[in-house]
């Protein structure tokens, strides 16, 4: 059955496609500029990101399809803004995580707000503008990060072998032991291990002399991504550490004694009874 077309749609169709060639119009009397972030945009896996972009001068962009995509991607379009059908598929991976600041189009802001974003979502995005055939590239970085745990190794009378790892950092962080004054201290080769998941473990060790007030400081920093952690352990010339090797032996001791304890109130148990018997008879 055939169906009269929508007045509605009708008319915002009709205002569109005139918005569209006014804004035609407009780019090239006064040179509209798309306008970007130059620098990356930096953010921690978890954390909702903004990629910044508008038109200068500021130039009302409600009725314009703009187009978000990252290549390299497939379907390449992460947020896609227009009138009418959409002819355009999302890719999955970004399926209700992207919006556009719909009420501040009107000015000119054409920026992608991504949430929750996570590795994988690191990359260069292009902004498209259809009508006055501007595209324009964001760089978009994200980092993972993790506090460094310290464990002594070995405890002797005048020194301590200390170990420090870091799990779960991207991109791959470098890893620093300092003393008390901050200086960086000589110690063994740094040791990066790669996971399935693209995040990095590092993890050193160092011989430090035990003395009055010596703290050492393990850093773990990525510049990229401008993100540094730290964890401190303060080695006088008292420092007592018990070896893990001691407390298996105790374990182990304690299991021995638990037994024999238990076979003795068994020996007990069965002479008294032996014992209760041949006086009954």
């Amino acid at each position: 059955m055939f169906r009269l077309p929508n007045k509605s749609m009708s008319t915002n169709r009709d205002v569109a496609i005139i918005y569209v060639l006014l804004l035609q119009f407009v780019g090239v009397s006064v040179k509209l500029k798309l306008i970007c972030s130059h620098q990356p945009i930096i953010a921690l896996a978890g954390d909702d990101v903004i990629l910044p972009c508008h038109l200068e001068p500021a130039t009302n962009a409600t009725f314009s399809k703009v187009v978000w995509t990252k290549p390299g991607l497939d379907p390449k379009y992460i947020h896609v803004h227009q009138h009418g059908p959409m002819l355009y598929s999302q890719n999955p991976s970004y399926s209700n995580r992207t919006r556009l600041f719909v009420n501040e189009l009107a000015h000119g802001n054409i920026s992608l707000k991504i949430f929750g974003v996570n590795i994988s979502d690191t990359g260069q995005y292009w902004c498209f503008l259809p009508p006055i055939q501007a595209e324009v590239p964001v760089q978009l970085i994200v980092g993972s990060v993790s506090t460094p745990v310290i464990k002594v190794i070995s405890n002797t009378s005048e020194t301590l072998v200390l170990g420090c790892e870091s799990k779960g950092w991207y991109p791959e962080p470098e890893l620093l032991w300092l003393d008390t004054e901050g200086k960086i201290l000589s110690a063994g080769p740094t040791e990066t291990v790669g996971g399935p998941d693209d995040l990095y473990t590092v993890s050193s060790r160092v011989t430090v002399e035990k003395r009055h007030s010596n703290n050492i400081t393990c850093r773990v920093q990525q510049r990229n991504i401008n993100q540094t952690r730290e964890t401190q352990i303060h080695v006088s010339d008292d420092f007592i550490m018990v070896p893990t090797t001691v407390h298996r032996h105790w374990a182990g001791s304690l299991a021995v004694i638990i037994v024999f304890i238990i076979f003795s109130l068994f020996i007990i148990v069965f002479f008294l009874k032996s014992v209760i018997k041949r006086g009954d008879t």
